[in-house]
């Protein structure tokens, strides 16, 4: 992964977008209730970072990041991936 923290209403507010749904923030209390065991992952402040692997194998990200991904059409549309747009 390319990207260096990125924060989870960011990947969020991309899915929706995608998918064409509404996005809101809501209370911890709501997250648990809505999202069962998954909330604390949605809640976590766990930012992720490539750099040791990039450093110690060498590595380098050559595909599109994160959020550019998410933002193809291809990403949500079964028939522009099968196109490859």
């Amino acid at each position: 992964m390319q990207d260096e923290g990125i924060p989870f209403r960011d990947i969020a507010k991309a899915i929706g977008q995608g998918l064409g749904i509404p996005v809101k923030s809501i209370p911890k209390e709501e997250a648990a209730a809505q999202f069962g065991w998954l909330a604390m992952f949605a809640m976590a402040d766990v930012p992720a970072s490539s750099k040791l692997t990039r450093e110690r194998l060498g590595w380098v990200p050559l595909e599109a990041s994160l959020l550019s991904d998410l933002t193809l059409p291809s990403y949500f549309n079964p028939a522009a991936r099968a196109l490859g747009t």
